[in-house]
């Protein structure tokens, strides 16, 4: 299917003038990147607590999030995780220090309190526990005598193993040793909450630190397998450096976005840059192995009309492949939700960069030093 029959544009014509954007666009994007103080990390990165909760209905989102900033964490991330039928949602909280073992209760207890008093509806709940959300040595308390040791554990054992939520105290006599005087007492006590706090962890800074090498690394070592990979295939070096600056140019403008809208980088924009470093240089490759066959076929024309020439021939397919998957990308975007939102953003940048540059930045590149370097023999003949 070719879009476009009969193309003759003039991109190495304009190749100033599309170098020139492209520097301006990187340029500010390195600035703004600077004045920032880099990429604004998401927890995976900088360290911080994740806290697990699991709600009886539906979460809604912006609730949660109204009342944590409220609550002075504004800085917070919530996302859904598993299926949505499972109603759970990760509550990431910033923290500066997060090696201190209390830090993981320090925030649990305040994600708990939070929560506690947004979906709190009934009066009579107010002076009980909640047992969806009580420790099991706390709940020991609540069951004196000889009796009930090991109870209470045996109740929160059941909750865990049961989904995390208890949704009525009659399901509460499948637990062994539990009367209906006990459960009397439970119901005295306590009431059942709509949201449980499954479980809590901790990323400490060293580890974020440590992420970011990596992802450093990963990006780079792409980028120069890639670069040893094209040199050998068009058996020339400056093919790879055009290729690969195209990409580091969009890997840069890319980040510069994130900064520019102030979106956090994790571990998920991380593997859409990768992606879009494959894609990108997928885009290039089919150009450069047009204008290869083109230079065998067509040896006495200038080098600038091959290389427009297979810009031509291969824009249908550079448009139609990136056009089909920037209409899915765009969908990721706008519903895909909160978990896959810096995904599908890196990747709706990237895909319009991505193509560009494998357009109009690579290919110029390469008539730029190939000129260079003819003009430089040429010098050195007449001297």
């Amino acid at each position: 299917m070719r879009l476009f029959k009969s193309v003759n544009v003039d991109w190495i014509g304009k190749k100033w003038f599309f170098i020139g954007a492209s520097f301006a666009l990187f340029v500010v994007s390195i600035i703004h990147l600077a004045i920032k103080g880099g990429p604004r990390y998401g927890i995976d990165f900088r360290g911080g607590t994740l806290v697990y909760v699991k709600f009886l209905n539906t979460p809604h989102l912006d609730l949660i999030r109204t009342a944590l900033k409220q609550k002075g964490l504004g800085e917070s991330t919530i996302q859904r995780f598993d299926q949505p039928s499972e109603n759970k949602v990760i509550i990431s909280l910033e923290k500066k220090t997060t090696e201190a073992a209390g830090d993981i209760d320090q925030g649990r207890a305040t994600i708990q309190q939070t929560l506690d008093l947004t979906f709190r509806h009934s009066e009579s709940q107010i002076g009980k526990a909640d047992l969806n959300n009580v420790r099991a040595d706390v709940l020991q308390t609540f069951l004196p005598g000889p009796s009930m040791q090991g109870l209470a554990q045996s109740i929160v054992d059941y909750k865990t193993t049961h989904g995390g939520l208890i949704k009525s105290f009659d399901e509460l006599r499948a637990v062994p040793g539990i009367s209906d005087s006990v459960l009397d007492l439970l119901r005295q006590k306590f009431y059942l909450g709509e949201f449980a706090i499954i479980s809590s962890e901790i990323v400490g800074a060293k580890v974020g630190a440590d992420l970011q090498r990596q992802a450093v690394s990963a990006t780079l070592y792409a980028l120069a397998g890639m670069l040893i990979y094209i040199a050998w295939r068009f058996k020339g070096t400056i093919y790879g450096a055009a290729a690969v600056l195209a990409v580091f140019h969009d890997v840069i403008i890319t980040l510069g976005f994130f900064s520019f809208f102030n979106k956090e980088i994790s571990l998920t924009v991380i593997a859409a840059l990768l992606t879009l470093v494959g894609y990108s240089m997928n885009d290039t490759i089919v150009v450069f192995d047009r204008i290869r066959e083109n230079l065998k076929l067509s040896r006495k024309e200038s080098l600038s009309s091959i290389i427009n020439k297979s810009i031509n021939q291969t824009l249908s397919r550079t448009v139609l492949t990136s056009g089909l998957t920037f209409m899915t990308v765009v969908s990721l975007y706008l519903f895909g939700g909160e978990v896959i939102n810096g995904f599908a953003f890196a990747m709706v940048v990237g895909i319009i960069i991505g193509t560009y540059s494998s357009i109009a930045i690579a290919s110029p590149l390469l008539v730029i030093w190939i000129d260079y370097r003819t003009k430089k023999k040429a010098l050195a003949r007449a001297s």
